[in-house]
């Protein structure tokens, strides 16, 4: 096995950057190549069905089946000349990641032959089989039927011969089994009630967009080293590694130049991500030797997560072939950055206004001012929650880590902005206002640079940063799905919108004038959303303390952190909100739990068996040489003579002993935690249980074992080690 390690780092020194074709157009030229846009829509459809559609893409006009078959044929002709053969509905599930059935374009033609054939029924419908997905109960295993239904605003795109059809998946009695129902739900709830905040300021405005920008974090190795660590492919990250001598401390590799196979991986995806209609803009190397970055140009929310989950699937496929294995998990290396995606979001008007970028005018001040305030109190009123929609088995290495956002959620608005708040918070309400002649009230709010970030030092410790004129929810995992998050987040924002007018219009009502009615509001808010705004340093211990005395939620333990989805006022905002029912929430986080009880089991199982039968074997057989070569010393030299000149290899030999002991010993109070927990019938239960004894068991084997790493024979030890795999590409 040790030869196996010598040969796989051998081979991976071999590699040389694959030649990627650069296309001889330019990127405009082939950018959504593989994408049935409306460019492709205008091309392949009849103008009534064109234009119906697009209503129903732009304006939410519920999609009429008449105009399905004709959609349908469109598609298939474009698909057909591309060389498509299948088509799938590509969904979203709760397993993180997303799925699809391949069907053909066949049917029987009635003559002993086969005709090619895509129905807009297909299209719109279809009833994979829901009995194997996560579900948390909503159904049993004998009620197989679920439906995915076409996601007209997400465009079909195509995946080598397969043409891929978004969609939401649903049971069959009606209930979200998926991330995009709900987002698609909250998305609505966002843009009708920010849509109606608006018209304080502008009549015009028929719609608001949620936008959201990622950024992919993300760790390549070479595939030769990966296939020799059974944890990375089985678990997504080491188990066990002692620390490279050399690592980030240098700072060296953030920024710094791409190595070459990198690059040509690199080059590789953007054009096929192109081509599929994902907008790339940015590439770098990250903090970690190892790490990478790449963030695309922000896109309508929805989009925006099709998109990133397509391209985690299209990172795994590219990077195989230029002999990487792509990670995702957010902390695949101890003792060096994890991967995380932060989402950068904000709400735009169909009218062109980015809601939370400051204006020229008092007025355009005052709007900016109430959607940043009432994102506060949104992310106010369910931070437990927010950090709940991020939290995962995986995340929780790596949320409070000293190198990402801890695991408290807080809002860095930099000194400018807090200024502006305060003063508008603390000044005497008839100062605020001045007489403007006929055109009214003239508020006295200062105009804001619209850079405001430039004047601000930036803040990597906030989970939840305003970065000028937008928010960064930094807290998401390099591994999830966005829509998680944003789920929440919309449907926070969108409860707080809703309150804030209905008091602003009770106020109206009894005679205030409008502007004063607003800012009443606002200063109430304002006030009650201090808690949140924290500008300092978030990996302090004092913040933690200071945070406790505010009254945010502070629990660390992921499993505690679901509980959140449950609360009164969790279950009463999604239902306000029409995003989910309280039995969703019930299955999703039956769901949640079940998912990180076998995330943990599974890691508790391979560590099992690589410290079994790798660590232990291989330590004992050094320690068998080392005892050979004491006791030939004792015969050469007498044993008095010998025991001076053996007694380093005799400290190793009982140093050895102990760890091993220690580890045989860690492995069956595991097994037997294992087992105890598994008896556990209530799925949060059991879930808490392998957070408090299995997780925290793991650790202790794993530190036995890194310790024996830096004392066996580098020739004998099998596992490539972090120097090999961090620094070989």
């Amino acid at each position: 096995m040790a030869n196996l390690r010598f040969e796989a780092v051998a081979g991976a020194f071999k590699k040389r950057p694959l030649n990627v074709e650069i296309p001889k157009n330019r990127p405009s030229e082939y950018f959504a190549k593989y994408v049935f846009n409306r460019q492709k829509m205008y091309e392949y459809l009849p103008a009534d069905v064109y234009e119906t559609l697009i209503d129903v893409i732009d304006n939410g006009s519920r999609l009429d089946r008449s105009i399905a078959d004709a959609v349908a044929s469109g598609m298939k002709k474009w698909a057909m000349k591309n060389g498509v053969t299948h088509y799938t509905h590509w969904f979203q599930p709760l397993t993180e990641g997303t799925a699809e059935k391949h069907d053909a374009f066949v049917e029987h033609d009635g003559k002993g032959g086969m005709v090619e054939d895509f129905s807009g029924k297909l299209l719109v419908q279809q009833e994979p089989d829901a009995s194997s997905f996560p579900n948390g109960g909503i159904r049993n295993t004998f009620e197989a039927r679920g439906y995915s239904a076409w996601d007209p605003t997400s465009p079909v795109f195509i995946m080598d011969d397969t043409l891929c059809i978004p969609t939401i998946f649903i049971s069959y009695t009606g209930e979200a089994l998926d991330y995009k129902a709900p987002l698609l739900r909250s998305l609505h709830a966002v843009n009708i009630a920010a849509t109606e905040v608006c018209h304080y300021f502008n009549e015009d405005v028929k719609k608001v967009s949620a936008n959201l920008g990622w950024e992919q974090e993300y760790f390549l190795v070479d595939e030769d080293l990966y296939s020799v660590r059974p944890d990375l492919m089985l678990t997504g990250r080491t188990l066990m590694g002692h620390d490279s001598a050399k690592d980030q401390q240098m700072d060296d590799h953030y920024f710094g130049t791409i190595p070459e196979r990198v690059q040509a991986f690199m080059k590789d995806l953007e054009i096929q991500a192109l081509e599929l209609g994902i907008p790339c803009k940015t590439r770098h190397n990250e903090v970690a030797p190892g790490q990478f970055e790449l963030a695309p140009i922000f896109e309508e929310c929805n989009l925006a997560v099709d998109h990133n989950m397509l391209l985690m699937s299209l990172m795994r496929k590219i990077a195989n072939k230029h002999g990487f294995r792509v990670l995702l998990h957010e902390k695949p290396f101890n003792g060096i950055n994890g991967s995380g995606k932060h989402n950068n979001w904000s709400l735009t008007t169909d009218t062109g206004i980015l809601l939370h970028k400051s204006g020229k005018t008092p007025e355009d001040n005052l709007r900016f001012v109430v959607f940043i305030v009432e994102t506060l109190m949104g992310v106010y009123r369910h931070n437990g929650l927010l950090k709940a929609s991020v939290m995962s088995a995986t995340n929780d290495h790596r949320l409070g880590a000293n190198e990402a956002p801890p695991a408290i959620i807080s809002s860095f608005l930099g000194k400018q902005l807090s200024v502006l708040l305060d003063h508008i918070e603390k000044s005497d309400k008839n100062d605020l206002f001045t007489v403007a002649g006929k055109k009214g009230m003239k508020l006295d709010i200062p105009e804001i640079p619209e850079l405001m970030i430039d004047n601000t030092d930036r803040n990597r410790t906030s989970p939840f940063a305003f970065t000028g004129n937008r928010f960064e929810f930094r807290a998401v995992g390099s591994e999830a799905n966005c829509a998680s998050a944003m789920i929440v987040l919309n449907a926070a924002v969108a409860e707080a919108l809703t309150h804030f007018k209905e008091r602003v219009d009770a106020l109206i009502a009894k005679g205030e004038e409008k502007n004063s009615a607003i800012v009443d509001i606002i200063r109430e808010d304002i006030k009650a959303t201090k808690p949140i705004r924290f500008d300092g340093n978030g990996y302090s211990e004092e913040w933690k303390v200071e945070a406790a005395k505010r009254g945010l939620d502070c629990e660390a333990s992921c499993p505690v952190c679901f509980d959140r989805y449950l609360d009164n006022k969790s279950v009463k905002m999604f239902e306000d909100m029409n995003v989910m029912k309280d039995y969703e929430l019930k299955a999703r986080n039956e769901v949640k739990w079940e998912t990180y009880t076998k995330k943990i089991q599974i890691e508790a199982r391979v560590l099992g068996d690589l410290v079994m039968n790798h660590i232990v074997p291989v330590a004992t057989h050094y320690q068998s040489q080392l005892a050979n070569n004491v006791q030939s010393m004792f015969n050469i030299f007498g044993r008095e003579e010998g025991q001076v000149l053996t007694a380093r290899n005799i400290k190793i030999i009982k140093e050895i002993a102990e760890r091993t002991q220690r580890i045989e010993t860690g492995v069956e109070e595991l097994v037997d935690a294992r087992r105890s927990a598994n008896k556990i019938d209530d799925a949060r239960e059991r879930a808490i249980a392998y957070h408090d004894s299995i997780a925290t068991r793991m650790e202790d084997i794993r530190y036995q074992c890194d310790k024996l790493e830096l004392i066996v024979s580098d020739e004998l030890w099998t596992l490539p080690k972090y120097r090999e795999l961090l620094f070989i590409r």
